[in-house]
């Protein structure tokens, strides 16, 4: 390479180059590839993905429950990392509702219980006494590994 220097008010690279075969000089243009990843509604409709509605969700569902605000920050930057690391141009809606979820579940269970009931839409309390009878199982479940495992 013989030169390299941003152009486009640094929105690409210019660079200078010879073939080391025939000695030929040509230019490449290096420009950063803007990839907005669409979100797919339930309905059909697409719009920009967007991690503020993420934490905003977040946000409502650990309402006064001890999470802290690094802790949010930290799952949306997870959520964003796996969407962009994917390489899809599209994900569903409904994927990134299924994580927050999972990962709401492991750190706080009212908030888990509240994301959940909003995204899935719970129409009666039957609905709510499900999700809770599961997490009681799992937590005495988990109790009960503790427990041989320190005996």
């Amino acid at each position: 390479m013989l030169a390299s220097r941003a152009v486009r008010e640094n929105e690409a690279i210019r660079r200078r180059r010879e073939c080391l075969r025939c000695g030929r000089r040509f230019t490449t243009y290096e420009e950063v590839e803007d990839r907005r990843v669409m979100v797919v509604k339930a309905d059909g409709r697409r719009e920009p993905f967007e991690r503020e509605k993420i934490l905003r969700g977040l946000r409502l569902a650990c309402m006064k429950r001890p999470v802290s605000t690094e802790t949010l920050e930290r799952i949306v930057e997870d959520i964003e990392r796996e969407i962009t690391d994917s390489g899809e141009r599209e994900i569903a809606a409904a994927m990134i509702g299924e994580r927050v979820v999972e990962t709401l579940r492991g750190i706080d269970p009212v908030a888990y219980v509240r994301f959940a009931s909003v995204y899935r839409n719970f129409q009666d309390i039957t609905q709510f006494g499900e999700i809770v009878d599961r997490l009681r199982l799992e937590t005495r479940d988990k109790r009960r590994r503790a427990r041989r495992l320190t005996t």
